[in-house]
């Protein structure tokens, strides 16, 4: 299971109890490696302080500071320059796009990061990691059915895959309102993995028996979440 970290969209006041309690569940699953989807802090216009273990172009040298997005993007163009100058002489290196990717998407610049992934999958579409973090990219500039179309291919190549599984989950949930669907995801994902580790399984228990208990709210909070999954 690849070693990603997590972290959560903001919770609306206007959200129902069982959604917040699913976002504080996966602020506690920080760094315990599941899924990619919420790897970085929202942003909207700047970044105040970025999330605990998610590495970004802009950690350290302007911490404690206001970052805007054109200069997260700056930042972000400067750490890639090198990458980018050895991707002209080896285009289908497939290990370099994805570490542009990894920067871009670290910067926000989720666009660009979903491009430089997307050559990635293209190169190697058995890749189910690449499709993983792909699917993430897209999900946060705003296409759901696009993120969800790319682990539905990484699922049919890998249907275990529990990074793939919990991410469906989390997409169905937050950007379809798709209660039953993201349950489905999340208890195939524990049937099939059973060396998950006791505190995964928990945190991933956790957030079937909350969602299990509030999937009639995830509807009527359709509205006022639509701006979170950009």
């Amino acid at each position: 299971m690849a070693n990603e970290s997590i972290a959560v969209l903001p919770a609306s006041p206007t959200l129902p109890a069982a959604r917040v309690y699913a976002m504080a569940v996966l602020c506690l699953a920080v760094g315990l490696g599941i899924g990619y989807v919420f790897r970085g802090a929202q942003v909207s216009e700047s970044v105040a302080h970025p999330a605990a273990g998610t590495p970004s172009p802009h950690a350290g040298a302007m911490a404690g500071h206001v970052v805007t997005l054109e200069q997260l993007k700056q930042m972000a163009d400067k750490q890639a320059a090198p990458l980018l100058e050895k991707l002209k002489s080896d285009p289908n290196n497939t290990s370099l796009l994805m570490q542009v990717g990894a920067v871009y998407h670290g910067a926000h610049q989720y666009k660009q990061a979903a491009a430089y992934y997307g050559k990635a999958v293209q190169l190697d579409p058995k890749n189910v990691s690449a499709r993983t973090k792909l699917a993430a990219s897209l999900y946060r500039d705003g296409n759901a059915d696009g993120a969800i179309d790319q682990l539905n291919q990484g699922l049919s190549v890998e249907p275990n895959d529990a990074n793939s599984l919990f991410n469906l989950g989390m997409i169905k949930f937050e950007g379809k309102q798709d209660s039953k669907g993201a349950l489905a995801a999340w208890q195939k994902l524990l049937k099939t993995n059973p060396r998950l580790s006791p505190e995964r399984k928990a945190e991933v228990q956790k957030l079937i028996a909350h969602v299990s208990n509030g999937t009639g709210d995830a509807h009527g909070a359709q509205g006022a979440e639509k701006h979170e999954a950009h």
